[in-house]
Order: structure tokens, then C-alpha cells, then sequence
């Protein structure tokens, strides 16, 4: 199964991955997840931080730029059925956070990309860390899928505390 990744670059962000790098991570995550026989799309905007502070306000209610917004495709299932290709959602990361967040967390920028673009997915896919059981299965999938792509554990060090 694979994943078509519809990029639109709205940061002024030099340092991105590649499409290459992108399908990679996302037809990775989707081996992991219970997903339809069709092919899917996923919208992916890359924004700076005042464009993540606005949509974050807009439409959850808080006033700060953040590293992945989420957006699940809700269609009706007449709509989804006529579909060649059924839209699992739009993303919307902020690449100056990502690149913050790695080097605070002394990851590789490719690394954390990798990790923000599954989180996400895993989002569209019902997933969420609201409770403590919730997160931990999150990121114990984020962790098995970021393996299986040659990263390491992003919650590691937190797991060992």
C-alpha cells in the first residue's frame, strides 16, 4: 500500500526532506496501520511559525505555534466510494520547530521529520495521547515504525527515567 504526498511548501525553511524521504516514512507507517486495499492521499503543509500559531488558534483554540496540526478527511461514504485514491487527512508541520525541537533534543533533523510525519498520520488514523494508556501505545507504534526506518527511539531516554 502506499501513500501519495501532496507537498505545498509555505516556510522559508531551507533544510526540508526531500518527496523521496517523505513517501519513504509514510508508506512505512502505513505497513503498520489497519488501512483500505485503495491507494491514499495526504495533504502536507509545510508553514513557519506565525502560519502554525494562526491555524493552531483557529482552530483548537491556543495561541502557539506547534510542531504537527492534524486534519482528518471527513467525507461521506458515497463521496469516499467514487474516490480512486481515499484522502486520509491533511498535516501541517512547522519546519523552524521541527529543526528546534531535534537539535533540543540532539536528534537529526531527519529524524525528527520522520517522527512528526508519522505522529501525524497516526493522528488521521485514530490514534491520540490524551491518557496515559493512549500515549503509550502512540509511542510505542511511533517508536516500532521510526525502528523499522533506521531511527531510534524518540521517547528512549524518557521511558528510562
Amino acid at each position: 500500500m502506499t501513500v501519495i504526498i501532496d507537498v505545498i511548501n509555505d516556510s522559508s525553511s531551507i533544510d526540508l526532506p526531500g518527496a523521496t524521504q517523505l513517501q519513504a516514512w509514510g508508506d512505512t507507517a502505513l505497513k503498520y496501520l489497519s488501512v483500505p486495499s485503495k491507494p491514499l492521499s495526504l495533504g502536507l503543509r509545510i508553514v513557519d511559525e506565525d502560519e502554525s500559531a494562526a491555524i493552531n488558534l483557529a482552530y483548537r483554540q491556543k495561541d502557539y505555534a506547534t510542531n504537527v496540526l492534524s486534519f482528518s478527511a471527513e467525507l461521506p461514504d458515497a463521496v469516499l466510494e467514487s474516490l480512486d485514491e481515499l484522502p486520509l487527512g491533511d498535516l501541517v508541520i512547522c519546519a523552524p520547530i521541527v529543526a528546534r525541537e531535534a537539535a533540543a533534543q540532539a536528534k537529526s533533523l531527519p529524524a525528527h521529520w520522520a517522527h512528526m510525519l508519522i505522529h501525524g498520520m497516526l493522528h488521521l488514523n485514530g490514534f491520540d495521547h490524551e491518557s496515559e494508556s493512549e500515549a503509550l501505545e502512540m509511542e510505542t507504534l511511533e517508536a516500532r515504525i521510526l525502528e523499522d526506518l533506521g531511527f531510534e527511539n524518540p521517547y528512549q531516554s524518557e521511558q528510562q527515567h
